[in-house]
Parts: C-alpha cells; sequence; structure tokens
C-alpha cells in the first residue's frame, strides 16, 4: 500500500539540504539604478561540471497534476543544479529525497509559494515540475553539456500525495 506524503510549507531552513530557496531576501537587498529597483543579491549559485558545460536558462511549460497524485520515481542531474521559479503567478509543489546509498530516500514534499522557486542542488534528487491547478509556465535555470546529466530511480511501491490546499 502507498505511503501517503504530508505536503509542508517552503522555507529555506527546511529546504537547506536540497538546495536553496529562491525569494526576496531582505538581507541580500542592494539598492541600485540611482535607488529606483531593490536587488536581491546572488540568491543561489547554479553549478554546471564538465568541460564544455554551460548555465542556460529555459522555460518550461508544466501541466497540472490530478489528485491524489503517485511519486513512483525521482530524478537526479549528477552535474548540474536545476532551478524552478514560476512566472505564472501560481503556487507548485516539489518533491526531494535524501541520498541513500545511491537511491532516494523517503520523499519530503514542499507547497511552494507563487513568489518562490527553488534550486535543486547537483546530485539532489527530485520529482519532476508538479505544477497545480492550472498549466504553468517556469523559469529553468540548468546545465547544457556533454555527458548524461539525468539518473531515475523507480520506487517498488509508489508514495502519494492528497490536493495541496492552497
Amino acid at each position: 500500500m502507498p505511503t501517503e506524503l504530508p505536503i509542508r510549507p517552503l522555507s529555506g531552513q527546511a529546504f537547506m539540504p536540497f538546495g536553496e530557496v529562491i525569494e526576496t531576501e531582505p538581507s541580500t537587498m542592494r539598492l541600485i539604478n540611482g535607488g529606483t529597483t531593490e536587488r536581491f543579491h546572488a540568491l543561489f549559485s547554479p553549478e554546471a561540471a564538465g568541460e564544455g558545460a554551460r548555465v542556460i536558462v529555459n522555460i518550461f511549460r508544466g501541466q497540472p497534476r490530478q489528485f491524489p497524485y503517485e511519486i513512483g520515481m525521482m530524478e537526479r542531474h549528477p552535474f548540474g543544479s536545476q532551478s524552478f521559479s514560476p512566472l505564472s503567478g501560481r503556487p507548485f509543489l516539489v518533491a526531494v529525497s535524501a541520498d541513500e546509498g545511491g537511491r532516494p530516500g523517503e520523499p519530503q514534499v514542499f507547497l511552494v509559494g507563487a513568489h518562490q522557486g527553488v534550486n535543486y542542488r547537483r546530485n539532489v534528487w527530485h520529482h519532476p515540475l508538479m505544477a497545480i491547478d492550472a498549466v504553468s509556465d517556469f523559469l529553468v535555470v540548468d546545465r547544457d553539456g556533454p555527458g548524461n546529466n539525468l539518473e531515475e530511480f523507480f520506487f517498488e511501491t509508489p508514495y502519494v500525495i492528497r490536493e495541496p490546499q492552497i
């Protein structure tokens, strides 16, 4: 029988083992452009390992998931980080796992606010993009280059997520 996973609110501290939360952080704010613009500086650091690799910027369009939703697999990118920032003004879900001997452990699920994004560090197990409620666009920063930068793991018994309360 599938294990039901709780959905937790996203915070920088809770997400720290997996990467960074991308959001306006008052301690990073600097005034620029003659004081007309607030710059929130160095919120995350993209990673792109390997000869000939580069950091690229994409837009992903995610279809909404239907609930209850089964998490049957996780993926990771050994050579680069991957960030997701919503462009459609909607919250979304992320599921991440600690590595347990080359495979993902039990996932943790977070509700990411419409004003937040996430950056998965390289080699962090995560579920693919999970838009909720409607088709949603995301600004995605990740690695492009030679080498296989995708590893997938399929669980014998999936985990289940109930519909988030947003």
